[in-house]
């Protein structure tokens, strides 16, 4: 059963649903190794979002994601915003004209992405950032495909690899990004843009699912 341009409206809803909801725990994620704002930050920004494609249902898949980047460059502030909006905007590259998606193409759409985020951040793993769940995800992703799994299963996996990858955040040093200014302080804390891109991917992973 593929993604269709119906389920990544679904999915943008829920991820803007479920970012409101953990706002506050974003934001304490972020006040012990940031700016305490990660959390108000994408709130804002996703909220942008769902008013900025509202009228959008019959859009293609990769005009409603670059619609998703441009947006949350222009209302997300600090490195959240282009980070995530490169990181929308590349899987709209990938996704160009597109209506529905089968795991291959949910895949390259993911890979677009994470290279989007390695080219702006001018980061890899291990370095305390949403990387360290984007990549362990990625590498689900194409292992599921590689076994021909349903889309369903594929994208659960990503999720759960995501969260496995956000919880070992938690021991990393940040050399990168505002929290690597703390040193070894900045081990034992989880990180909050790594949180957020599992919740992204779990509200993927959920919409794909019900």
């Amino acid at each position: 059963m593929p993604v269709t341009n119906k389920d990544i409206l679904h999915w943008l809803q829920r991820s803007t649903q479920v970012l409101h909801e953990n706002n506050a725990f974003l934001t304490q994620l972020d006040s012990a190794i940031g700016d305490a704002d990660h959390g108000s930050n994408m709130d804002r920004g996703f909220s942008a979002v769902i008013t900025k494609i509202s009228g959008m249902q019959e859009a293609d898949i990769g005009t409603l994601l670059k619609t998703v980047g441009t947006t949350l460059v222009s209302t997300v502030g600090g490195a959240s915003g282009p980070l995530y909006g490169t990181a929308f905007l590349r899987a709209g590259m990938a996704t160009a004209g597109k209506q529905h998606l089968e795991g291959a193409e949910i895949v390259a759409m993911f890979e677009a992405a994470v290279e989007g985020i390695k080219a702006r951040g001018k980061a890899q793993a291990g370095e305390k950032t949403m990387l360290d769940a984007f990549i362990p995800a990625l590498e689900a992703g194409k292992q599921a495909q590689l076994e021909q799994v349903p889309v369903t299963e594929l994208l659960q996996r990503m999720a759960g690899s995501a969260e496995s990858g956000m919880k070992a955040t938690i021991d990393l040093l940040a050399t990168k990004g505002r929290a690597s200014y703390l040193g070894e302080r900045s081990i034992g804390h989880q990180d909050p843009g790594a949180t957020s891109s599992w919740l992204i991917l779990q509200a993927l992973a959920d919409t794909v699912a019900s």
